[in-house]
């Protein structure tokens, strides 16, 4: 009875079945596969761990932020040599910081599954299609835009 009490109750009708992973394993797809791999990570996560509505848009709407942001670095580092080395450095820094942001919305949902004490999921599968097909999307992107700029 006692550890009944002390369970949350936010998110008391989220369906526990399909676990969520853990918030700073996201960061390797953002580092690895870009904006584009964590905002499509994030999004499943933060609808496993039953994050309202409203703020899965938002995550989705930072995600389109960071892409934006990336398609300027690049543009921006992309016509000067010197400068181009630093693309892949300028990419990945918007990637993790559109991840942390995205981070942020989900963290009080994350902090409530916690303490029921269930395990998390594993994000292998999803993650490294993630970093994938995220990675193969955002260099496609670039090239397109860098043809277009």
């Amino acid at each position: 009875m006692p550890d009944e009490l002390l369970r949350p109750t936010i998110g008391a009708g989220v369906d526990m079945s399909v676990r969520p992973c853990r918030l700073m394993s996201q960061a390797y797809v953002a580092f690895f596969g870009g904006v584009i791999g964590s905002t499509i990570i994030a999004s499943l996560n933060a609808r496993r761990l039953g994050v309202d509505a409203a703020k899965r848009r938002l995550i989705l709407l930072i995600g389109a932020g960071g892409l934006v942001a990336v398609i300027a670095v690049s543009s921006l580092l992309n016509g000067d040599d010197d400068l181009a080395s630093g693309l892949g450095v300028g990419i990945r820094v918007v990637a993790i910081l559109t991840c942390l942001a995205q981070l942020r919305l989900q963290r009080p949902m994350d902090r409530a599954f916690q303490l029921r004490g269930t395990d998390y999921g594993s994000l292998w599968g999803p993650g490294t299609a993630a970093t994938i097909g995220g990675a193969v999307a955002e260099a496609l992107i670039l090239l397109i835009a860098a043809r277009v700029l």
